[in-house]
């Protein structure tokens, strides 16, 4: 009944790889109560200039389709005519294949945004004693009103254990999950948190095991990250020092498996690498930057830490001397031009009790870190990198109807 070509998709794989197929779509009918029909997808239709027209009466309560990026709705009991009106209004139909498809706007960004401090670090460094030390200085700051979240974003969540916390959620994954194909206001991101008040900031607990984070879409990360920092007015981030992606390792699945390390860390205010002192600890450290830097974090938001650090001056500028040499060896220039040392402290019995850090550790480390995003703040906003255009995404020409000598 209606003058169009229907490709009937059985599943979301079937979907996905016909947008990526290089063919053009005019749009991208689907039922909102599809299993499948989330941010993902839709990002995956506006990537190949797909509008996507959906089925209103049957999305669930928590969507808001033009939140998601939807370009039509229809309710469940169309009528030809009603499917004609919205192809007319929101869709175009396929070319001959001489014009490229028009460009997609990109979503209007936050009109702000929490500052964001990531911290990472190799195994057994201490980096999340860090993240806890760097939460509690910042939770201090009046400016902040004690509006602050330290968010355990780590693939092998340890905060719920550093907290002594027997609860198992709400927590990252129930906070993702509700941004799948909705987004929570500030009320509904803190009632996911809970209040450590000793320290004086929040608590998101993490993965429940390490294995879940296969349940974490993409979109629906980067969406959730959008609403923790419009809900707090600083975060501090606990996040995996594996930021290992599609273009090093040719595997897609492990950049979706990084890829909350990855988004947060481009995007952070700065991010704290932490190492250990000694000829392992200072390799380890400088291997981690080069991957963070290669991963997309600006050089000049990094931030090197070596925790449990020696008393000693002469020890300390060793420390710092080798991994200059390192870092000197491959290009790469800090946010510093020296590392920040953290003397060696009893914080056994403190972690245990959730009782405050002592402040010759919390002190100099949250003035240096805040020290070095107030300057970043006061630069101009840098110029993106050029990107690698994806395949089919500028459309084709089919050979025989180009002009002659074209």
């Amino acid at each position: 009944m209606v003058a169009a070509e229907f490709v009937k998709c059985v599943s979301a794989e079937e979907v996905r790889a016909r947008l990526a197929s290089g063919r053009q779509h005019s749009a991208l009918l689907i039922d909102g109560r599809a299993p499948a029909f989330d941010r993902d997808l839709v990002d995956a239709a506006a990537a190949s200039a797909t509008p996507v027209v959906v089925i209103r009466s049957s999305l669930p309560e928590a969507g808001s389709p033009r939140e998601l990026g939807v370009s039509a709705e229809l309710a469940e009991d169309f009528t030809p005519d009603d499917l004609l009106d919205v192809l007319a209004s929101y869709c175009r139909p396929v070319s001959t294949g001489s014009e490229l498809p028009p460009g997609l706007d990109s979503p209007p960004a936050p009109a702000w945004q929490a500052q964001l401090f990531a911290v990472c670090g190799p195994g057994g460094t201490g980096a999340s004693t860090i993240a806890i030390a760097l939460a509690q200085g910042l939770a201090t700051d009046p400016r902040l009103g004690r509006r602050v979240l330290l968010a355990d974003l780590a693939r092998r969540a340890d905060l719920a254990m550093l907290h002594d916390s027997s609860r198992l959620g709400p927590g990252l994954q129930e906070l993702v999950e509700a941004h799948r194909v909705g987004r929570l206001e500030p009320d509904g991101v803190a009632a996911m948190t809970f209040e450590v008040p000793r320290r004086g900031y929040r608590l998101l607990l993490g993965l429940r095991q390490p294995e879940a984070w296969a349940a974490l879409r993409p979109r629906a990360i980067d969406a959730a990250l959008v609403s923790v920092r419009r809900s707090f007015q600083a975060v501090v981030a606990d996040v995996t020092g594996d930021v290992e992606g599609e273009a090093e390792g040719g595997s897609v699945d492990v950049e979706e498996r990084n890829h909350l390390a990855r988004a947060v860390v481009r995007s952070a205010t700065v991010t704290i690498a932490v190492g250990a002192p000694g000829m392992k600890g200072v390799h380890s450290l400088a291997r981690l930057l080069r991957e963070l830097a290669r991963a997309g974090a600006p050089p000049e938001r990094l931030v090197a830490v070596f925790n449990r650090s020696p008393r000693h001056p002469s020890a300390r500028a060793e420390s710092a001397r080798a991994l200059s040499s390192l870092l000197q060896s491959s290009g790469l220039e800090l946010g510093l031009p020296a590392p920040v040392h953290v003397p060696e402290r009893k914080l056994e019995e403190a972690l245990r009790d959730v009782d405050p850090l002592p402040g010759a550790l919390v002190e100099p480390l949250t003035g240096v870190v805040q020290s070095l995003a107030e300057r970043l703040a006061d630069r101009p906003a840098p110029v993106g990198e050029p990107q690698r255009v994806v395949p089919g995404s500028l459309g084709s020409w089919a050979e025989g109807e180009l002009e002659p000598g074209g």
